[in-house]
């Protein structure tokens, strides 16, 4: 029975989902007797993490167990939050391991093993793939673009006294901003301050091609591949269809042409 309980998923989820709850609940400024409970509570489900990991060895063996990519995040998360559970039960305050309990919950992940039950994942799975394959140089682009927008804007701007471009990264994350159309006009108006007439003509001419060129052509064209290269699958099969279609019609006018003659 317990053997069963630790290889059903369901309850494992509802394990991580409350350590994810208990993590976040701890944030805040509990009373010393509050905070003394949630850590028996975030313990003992360390605990009954690990006792997951003997039954699963055990049901699967090594090689099985860790035949699956998942289960070896698992162990490795297991193991950073042993450090915590050491403490806690000993009583050690000499190290805080404790922020190595924020990575267990990454476990939360392991839900994405319940999209297999969706219908038709394993195409949705496959036109994701296949879009990053045909995104990936475009993407690799954009971000050059971007990359040289930040540092250009970072020269250009960089004694203006603005915060948006006080170095070259944050001018990047400031041009990332802008191409998200985000600030777009927030940015333009804190550098022109101090700026004459001219310089701010010329300014606002900056931002409006920055604007246009990345944050409405350029997310635009990574856009349309994208999303092109997942319905191409699609518009395979169709066109398959088509000139299936096609060469039939083709074979019947070429019987009936014949029978004329």
């Amino acid at each position: 029975m317990i053997k069963k309980l630790f290889l059903n998923d369901k309850f494992i989820l509802g394990l991580i989902l409350l350590n994810s709850v208990i993590l976040f609940i701890n944030s805040y400024f509990l009373s010393e007797s509050d905070q003394q409970i949630l850590a028996i509570i975030d313990n003992s489900i360390t605990a009954l993490f690990m006792l997951e990991l003997i039954f699963k060895c055990k049901e699967f063996g090594f090689q099985g167990y860790f035949g699956s990519n998942w289960n070896k995040l698992d162990f490795v998360l297991i193991l950073l939050s042993i450090p915590a559970l050491i403490t806690f039960i000993f009583n050690l305050n000499i190290i805080d391991f404790s922020f190595l309990l924020v990575f267990r919950i990454m476990r939360v992940f392991k839900a994405f093993r319940f999209f297999k039950f969706i219908p038709n994942v394993g195409e949705l799975v496959a036109g994701v793939q296949r879009a990053m394959k045909a995104s990936v140089f475009v993407f690799l682009g954009f971000v050059i673009y971007i990359f040289i927008i930040g540092v250009l804007s970072f020269y250009l701007f960089q004694n203006s006294g603005s915060e948006y471009f006080k170095n070259p990264l944050v001018a990047l994350y400031s041009t990332f901003k802008i191409f998200t159309v985000e600030g777009w006009f927030e940015i333009p108006e804190q550098i022109i301050k101090n700026y004459s007439e001219t310089a701010i003509f010329f300014t606002y001419l900056y931002f409006i091609f920055v604007v246009l060129t990345g944050g409405i052509f350029g997310l635009s064209i990574v856009n349309s591949i994208f999303v092109d290269s997942m319905v191409s699958d699609n518009n395979d099969e169709l066109e398959r269809k088509i000139d299936d279609l096609d060469s039939k019609i083709t074979e019947i006018l070429t019987k009936i042409n014949t029978n004329e003659t």
